[in-house]
């Protein structure tokens, strides 16, 4: 059994409005209910092994308010109450608020000591980790490709923002407006061909031994699991990755704070997490998911319903 949740994006700061300026998000709120969460799974009988945090722990106007460390700080502490290890993807509010350089030093940077574990960029926050038998987890890096957080002069900086260039050409990048793929936006990212290599490595072992892969990004991979926006840059090429193996059996995400769900052609279920930030202090947004042989079992908190996934 293990913890999910998405989008803390946690402030210390009064409630305030998405880009939009129609959807209220709950800033200050969102700590206290990351609390309840950490209560809820640290009396689970049977106990969790684990918790995903899918990205987005703080929100971005902390770099802007100097307080992006403090933020980090109390998120991570409550976090820190668990006995069991936190798998964080990075999203682009960590990048808002921290350079890549960075979050490799802070507590969002979970990947495994030794360069076994993912690919040889020890920037990419991309590893894989067998948290039981025949399991296997996989943390992909959406940002990997990404004008965010990256120093502006890096190859990496001038490559995502040629690939980002040539399919927006808004004045800001941020709106997808007139886009024949809207997903070609500033707030969302991509995947390396050498983290897609890596990718397709990892689950090429898994299937030699039997196992079954539970893939987390922050990013959604499947059109039918976003809104059409919120995607990464280069989905079709992560699917191709998971398509080609028999392994992967469900993929994780956050970022769209509705949340969605579908079950690809391949049998490949695509879970997106609702956000806490845009939660109510009387509600709340995080699950528990227990695994079986033959399915997981969603049993969710507040906004997320429980859902039963057969593989």
């Amino acid at each position: 059994a293990f913890g999910v949740i998405a989008d803390i994006q946690f402030a210390d700061a009064e409630d305030g409005y998405d880009f939009g300026g129609c959807r209220r998000r709950y800033y200050r709120h969102s700590l206290r209910l990351l609390r309840e969460a950490v209560r809820t799974w640290a009396g689970e009988s049977p106990p969790i092994d684990f918790v995903l945090q899918l990205g987005d722990s703080i929100d971005g106007q902390n770099a802007r308010r100097g307080e992006a460390e403090s933020a980090l700080q109390q998120v991570l502490e409550v976090l820190g109450q668990l006995s069991v290890p936190v798998h964080h993807a990075w999203g682009n509010h960590e990048l808002y608020n921290f350079s890549r350089a960075r979050l490799v030093q802070s507590g969002l940077y979970s990947r495994p000591a030794g360069g076994s574990a993912g690919p040889a960029d020890r920037e990419c926050h991309a590893y894989h980790c067998s948290p039981g038998p025949r399991l296997r987890l996989v943390v992909l890096d959406a940002y990997d490709a990404s004008i965010l957080g990256t120093d502006r002069g890096s190859p990496r900086y001038q490559e995502s923002l040629r690939v980002l260039r040539e399919k927006n050409p808004n004045d800001d990048l941020n709106s997808p407006e007139g886009l024949k793929e809207p997903h070609f936006v500033a707030f969302n990212g991509g995947f390396s061909q050498a983290q897609l290599d890596w990718f397709n490595e990892v689950l090429k072992f898994s299937d030699e031994n039997q196992e079954k892969v539970i893939v987390m990004a922050h990013v959604p991979l499947h059109p039918s699991a976003s809104n059409g926006v919120c995607l990464a840059w280069n989905y079709e090429a992560a699917l191709s990755v998971i398509h080609v193996h028999r392994c992967v059996v469900c993929v994780l995400a956050g970022h769209l704070h509705d949340g969605a769900y579908c079950l690809d052609w391949h049998g490949v279920h695509h879970l997106t997490l609702e956000g806490v930030i845009e939660t109510p202090p009387d509600s709340n947004a995080f699950g528990t998911i227990y695994v079986y042989e033959d399915k997981m079992v969603l049993k969710g908190r507040g906004r997320i319903p429980d859902r039963v996934m057969h593989f």
